[in-house]
């Protein structure tokens, strides 16, 4: 279940925050229904209804709104790829830990993914209203409890947060890069896999 207080927490005081979610017992499951399954329904949602609502400007062509099933097919094809994102980060994470120090553990590495995620996938909502969703920009603070949260929960040394924190950080955007990539051919042919 999402709780206020450890959004609050994970975003205001990520310190020591990490160490209580480090010794948190859960599972893959739990994690994945209570927190990654609803936190990254954010942005998707909120741009379904942004560009539907509000549509976007463009240029010598005014505003124009998306159609209600494009805009849906394009949030339920970004969602899908919100949620392979994460654990896709989970195994990054995981497999990169023994390189700087660190010890392979999925759980705790999905737990990384996830929570570190949480400011990316709150700042979506600026997706609600197009002019402003630029400031979805702020989702850049993930990176932030990333660093914090590797040396707590993967036992990496801290003087080497930064460079794993870097690295996991290019291969995360590599993946990211080339979910987008194909998540856009799909949308633009019009062809899903059956």
């Amino acid at each position: 279940m999402i709780s206020t207080s450890r959004i609050r927490g994970i975003l205001a005081d990520p310190r020591r925050e990490w160490p209580v979610i480090a010794a948190e017992p859960t599972t893959p499951a739990a994690l994945c229904r209570g927190w990654i399954i609803p936190l990254a329904a954010i942005g998707p949602i909120a741009s379904f209804i942004g560009f539907t609502v509000f549509g976007i400007s463009l240029p010598f062509m005014g505003r124009y709104r998306v159609p209600i099933a494009s805009a849906l097919t394009g949030s339920i094809v970004r969602y899908a790829c919100a949620l392979a994102g994460v654990y896709l980060l989970a195994l990054v994470i995981d497999k990169l830990a023994p390189s700087f120090g660190g010890q392979s553990d999925r759980l705790q590495a999905l737990k990384v993914a996830a929570y570190s995620s949480t400011a990316a996938w709150l700042a979506g909502i600026f997706g609600l209203f197009p002019p402003i969703a630029f400031l979805g920009l702020l989702g850049l603070y993930s990176i932030y409890l990333m660093y914090l949260g590797l040396p707590a929960l993967m036992k990496s040394p801290p003087e080497r947060a930064a460079g794993y924190t870097a690295v996991v950080v290019v291969v995360a955007i590599i993946v990211f890069v080339v979910i987008g990539a194909v998540s856009g051919l799909l949308l633009r042919t019009g062809r899903y896999p059956r």
